[in-house]
């Protein structure tokens, strides 16, 4: 039976890792895959001898021995254990996904062109990169690529010099997603299961996530690409409500508040986030009741006038991404839950060389860095999602083990040296139309120069704390 479980979750894995080629949603195996893995666990329950007690990280005794109602309880106890993990994942990024929704609503990010006053390619360049690495720690890699391109549009017309721009954006945005508990999905689902803390994660990460932004885009500054400057022609913008820095400044101010919460509190993120949420959210409310200019009275203005924003933004929520989240956590749970990740992990420690551990100081980790890093270059061929959902089922490394922080960093920016490897690399590819092959021979040097720099970087500096 576990080897069904396994085939089921492979094809599903591989059904997502294709969906272009199948023009399929990825949420649909995803969920697909969770339902059937968790439908063969309760009707196989009898045949399998080991299950896998996740609050404690190890194996329970005797359960091959257990009746049969015992092991059913045990199995829905199980599966509303990691539910309500996930439920924490999901619930926590609703909220956030909301409250850029709403500063989207103000068209706050507007305000961001207005700190682009130059026409030099290089500046430029390194303008957005700096406000990639920046606003992805804050609004996430995914939210921060969308808004960055969309200003870029605006910026640099032609899409032959632009879609360069947008390949470094891609990196930057990754990198600076990995050293925040809020900047990427992964490092969210390592900070929610309590396997590294946010001071720690800054400290491991900045640097070694700052110089995979920074060496890319140093050497990118002397191509080609970005010599010289940009044509640009002058175009009215549309008027920007008046409310649309404030809304930036309280959403991302809320946002950061988060972590904040949970330090003080020791609560769950998602609280401090529907918190947050309901803050910008009674400010939206106030200040759409003044967006709209009552001289130009119409139509179209009397029906947005009685639209309230909150309810607007709800209804732009990625909810197939919320899905696709749901599916794939709950499949690797299932995984996690018969104990084929955890001796998953114990033969691939044994089986791969320990490169770099033998300098470690007594109580660090004993995974082998190269496990971490393939771990970083497979999150570039596949979704990182899974692959570090599989990692909290793998190591049992007590909270801020620098393996936790290592895993944050490969899988957050090895994503980087393909397109479809990250989430920001695919919306790019979407809003931009790059061709895969295009990013492969241009842009994916610079990203695997970039996470081999910060892979070294880390492990020199990790000696320091």
């Amino acid at each position: 039976m576990e080897s069904i479980i396994i085939i089921v979750f492979v094809m599903g894995y591989l059904a997502i890792t294709l969906e272009h080629n199948l023009k399929l949603d990825k949420l649909i195996p995803a969920l697909i895959m969770m339902a059937v893995c968790w439908a063969i666990v309760a009707l196989g329950v009898d045949s399998f001898t080991t299950w896998f007690d996740s609050s404690k990280h190890a194996l329970v005794e005797g359960f091959g021995s257990l009746v049969h109602d015992d092991k059913i309880h045990l199995v829905e106890e199980t599966l509303l254990h990691h539910l309500g993990k996930t439920a924490e994942i999901l619930v926590f990024l609703l909220g956030a996904m909301t409250i850029v929704e709403i500063i989207d609503y103000f068209d706050g990010f507007s305000t961001i062109k207005s700190y682009v006053v130059t026409k030099k390619k290089s500046k430029i360049l390194w303008i957005f990169s700096i406000l990639a690495f920046l606003l992805s720690a804050i609004i996430d890699n995914l939210t921060a690529t969308i808004v960055l391109i969309s200003i870029l549009q605006k910026i640099v017309k032609k899409r032959e010099e632009r879609i360069w721009f947008a390949g470094l954006i891609i990196i930057a945005a990754n990198a600076g997603g990995a050293w925040s508990p809020i900047g990427d999905v992964t490092t969210t689902m390592l900070w929610i299961g309590k396997k590294v803390t946010t001071l720690k994660l800054i400290e491991y990460l900045l640097i070694p996530s700052l110089l995979c932004m920074a060496v890319p885009t140093l050497i990118a500054s002397f191509l080609p690409a970005f010599k010289g400057e940009i044509d640009s022609e002058e175009e009215l913008e549309k008027p920007q409500s008046p409310h649309s820095a404030k809304m930036l400044y309280l959403g991302l101010g809320a946002i950061v508040f988060v972590p904040i919460f949970k330090t003080i509190t020791h609560l769950p993120p998602y609280v401090g986030m529907m918190l947050s949420l309901a803050v910008v959210a009674t400010f939206a409310e106030i200040y759409s009741r003044t967006k709209f200019s009552l001289t130009d009275y119409d139509n179209e203005s009397e029906a947005n006038a009685h639209h309230s924003p909150v309810h607007a933004s709800l209804s732009k929520i990625e909810m197939p991404s919320i899905l696709f989240f749901l599916g794939i956590l709950m499949a690797v749970a299932a995984l996690e839950s018969l104990g084929i990740l955890f001796n998953f992990a114990s033969t691939l420690q044994e089986s791969v060389p320990m490169m770099g551990t033998e300098i470690h100081v007594a109580g660090r980790t004993g995974v082998s860095d190269l496990v971490v890093m393939l771990l970083g270059v497979g999150s570039a061929v596949i979704d990182n999602v899974p692959l570090v959902a599989a990692s909290l089922g793998m190591f049992s490394e007590p909270i801020d083990n620098e393996l936790w922080h290592f895993i944050a960093f490969s899988a957050g920016t090895g994503g980087s040296m393909l397109i479809i490897g990250s989430a920001a690399g695919v919306v790019a590819m979407g809003m931009e139309k790059i061709d895969f092959f295009w990013y492969f021979k241009k842009i994916s040097w610079l990203a695997l120069i970039g996470f081999v720099v910060g892979s070294a970087t880390f492990m020199i500096t990790r000696t320091l704390f």
